[in-house]
């Protein structure tokens, strides 16, 4: 499962440019003029009291570092490569009591507190390669992308295609994708599950056995078709619609989060509850985001950015996405991005808090992400962009430089900031 939040959706958009035509020769100009570099760094925190690992009581602390490059290689006229690479590193106060017993013994042992063991921090890495073609006249773009994840518990590959068209004097654009990933997990259950565990400091009514069978489909496989229509309404006006249709299908359940029951006896070593079962999910999920986007250019330095969806899935979630954005072009250097987001969602119908759920049922889980929540997010940008590359490093000029900053606040007590740094280069 991701560990971390996930703050926008992200809607792309093409940009091209008309060739000049002669009688005897003709020029073409290219989709993209130069080789581009981006280096991208993210800092995400966040605390909260409903951590998932600990069936939905405990410390949710969490921070991730994220950096990567983006390099954008014109290969001809119409075709582009980029290459996503990345790295990421948290350390989670949560994911540390998959096995609470590993720390200093000398702590004692309490779903509010970290271990001090090797399951609190993991490394992700990715590699993201992308190719793009545009027709000569610029009214088609084919493209294709793979991906490769891996992280100490779960591996990742993936796989998609695209292809949009514009028409209308380029006016208009509509553009069909579909990708597909086919993951693995490497289940690593709770300490007090696994074969073999003992400790003579249990506590409780009677004789721990709980009734837990290892997962016997470790895959996950995700399909999804993305449709979207984007139009330019007037002189200053520009909107778009959009619609996902997502398959998940495998092993959905995320194998290191407790559930407590009710109708079991409660065990304890110190102050850590023993588990009672991992959670239990259905093994397909079909996921349905419809939404639009609404540009209006006030002037020159004034743009309202406007942004809505609607999700919807067979697990009883639905939720409601609104955001707002206006960038404000301070001189020909610098704009700021002042930014809300609010989001409401209803609960899953397998979601239970600590021990509401029974051992008789046949699915449950007590991740507050799958709960009926509020949220709130804030955000500021700042951008500084030269269009003459004054600045430079070796052979490539620096474009711009982007810092954003987001507060995110939950209903159900969780609080997040991350903060993002981007810059680009050019190459001469």
């Amino acid at each position: 499962m991701p560990k971390k939040l996930l703050f926008s959706c992200l809607l792309c958009s093409f940009f091209y440019v008309r060739g000049q035509n002669t009688t005897n020769s003709s020029y073409q100009k290219r989709v993209l003029e130069a080789a581009e570099i981006d280096l991208l760094f993210s800092y995400y925190g966040q605390d909260g009291s409903n951590a998932a690992v600990t069936g939905g009581e405990g410390t949710e602390e969490l921070s991730d570092a994220t950096s990567s490059i983006v390099v954008k290689i014109p290969l001809n006229p119409d075709d582009i490569l980029t290459v996503d690479a990345g790295v990421s590193a948290y350390t989670s106060a949560s994911s540390s009591n998959v096995n609470p017993l590993d720390g200093d013994p000398n702590n004692n042992s309490s779903p509010f507190s970290a271990s001090s063991g090797a399951s609190r921090q993991d490394l992700l890495a990715y590699f993201n390669p992308s190719y793009q073609h545009s027709s000569k006249d610029r009214n088609s773009i084919v493209s294709a992308n793979g991906y490769v994840s891996s992280e100490y518990d779960y591996f990742s590959i993936g796989f998609g295609a695209g292809y949009a068209r514009l028409f209308n004097e380029k006016n208009t654009e509509i553009s069909i994708s579909a990708n597909v990933f086919l993951d693995k997990w490497n289940p690593q259950y709770p300490i007090e599950l696994r074969n073999g565990f003992s400790d003579n400091r249990t506590t409780g009514n009677g004789i721990y056995n709980p009734a837990f069978t290892p997962f016997e489909k470790e895959n996950r496989n995700s399909y999804s078709i993305s449709l979207s229509f984007s139009q330019i309404l007037a002189k200053r006006l520009q909107g778009s619609v959009f619609m996902d249709l997502v398959r998940q299908q495998g092993l959905l359940s995320t194998p290191f989060q407790r559930v407590y029951f009710g109708d079991t006896a409660d065990f304890f070593i110190e102050d850590f509850q023993l588990a009672d079962d991992v959670e239990q999910l259905p093994d397909s999920r079909f996921k349905i985001p419809i939404g639009a986007r609404l540009n209006y250019f006030l002037g020159d330095r004034f743009v309202i950015r406007s942004y809505y969806r609607f999700y919807t899935d067979n697990w009883g979630v639905n939720s409601h996405t609104a955001n707002l954005e206006i960038p404000i072009k301070l001189n020909d250097a610098f704009t700021i991005y002042p930014s809300y987001r609010y989001y409401a969602q209803t609960a899953a119908d397998y979601f239970f808090e600590k021990e509401d759920a029974l051992s008789t049922l046949d699915f449950y889980t007590s991740d507050y992400d799958l709960s009926a929540y509020n949220a709130d997010q804030f955000g500021l940008g700042v951008r500084y962009k030269d269009i003459f590359t004054k600045a430079r490093i070796l052979r490539f000029g620096l474009k711009t430089v982007d810092f954003r900053f987001n507060s995110y606040t939950r209903s159900d007590g969780l609080n997040a900031f991350i903060f993002t740094l981007g810059t680009t280069f050019v190459a001469d």
